[in-house]
């Protein structure tokens, strides 16, 4: 392991952003079985912000860091049960002649965390650009799903969206060497691949 890697700077804004993420979690879910839809919903939007934050802030001012990663994947997750609990608790009649999209979702997107686990015995903390761009759309999503209502468009664009970006997490996943915070995506590793074979 490299000196920079044994020395990153785990102490910044967007691993705070994770860390109330991940404390957030448990308090959410509480609130949710308890049925406190306000408080739920504000906790929630919160969440979705911070999530948006700090990942734009780890990559605008360089402090992406690979406990950063996990500790982001780990929140993500938390984030992920808390939303996917309000839907089924809270807007279970509009989701239920979707709910084969979810389903699917949660498949792929569970596929590709044991891919991680039983390959790395680590958190997939890869941050792929198809990953950004379905974090945003699904935070769109939720925040529109407990503001406003459900719209079966940004429903099915955020579930279809986000099960082709966890295919191509567990096809990189299945590439790579090592898990780094920073990977691209499948197109930048196969012209890593073949540049390093051509050369």
């Amino acid at each position: 392991m490299s000196e920079a890697k044994i020395k990153e700077n785990i102490f910044n804004v967007p691993n705070l952003l994770s860390g109330y993420r991940l404390l957030a979690f448990p308090v959410a879910l509480y609130l949710a079985i308890r049925g406190n839809e306000r408080a739920f919903v504000i906790l929630i939007c919160i969440s979705l912000v911070t999530d948006a934050l700090d990942g734009f802030i780890a990559r605008t001012f360089h402090l992406v860091t690979r406990f950063g990663a996990a500790l982001d994947n780990l929140a993500d997750l938390g984030t992920y049960v808390d939303a996917l609990y309000g839907l089924f608790r809270f807007r279970w009649e509009a989701l239920r002649p979707h709910v084969w999209l979810l389903y699917l979702f949660m498949a792929v997107l569970l596929f590709s965390y044991s891919v991680a686990w039983i390959r790395f015995r680590k958190m997939p903390g890869l941050h792929l650009y198809s990953g950004v761009i379905k974090a945003s759309i699904q935070g769109i999503f939720f925040f529109v799903l407990f503001a406003w209502g459900f719209r079966p468009w940004l429903y099915y664009l955020a579930g279809g969206w986000g099960i082709l970006a966890y295919i191509e997490k567990t096809a990189v996943l299945f590439l790579l060497e090592d898990i780094t915070p920073n990977t691209k995506g499948l197109y930048w590793l196969l012209k890593k691949k073949r540049q390093k074979n051509a050369g």
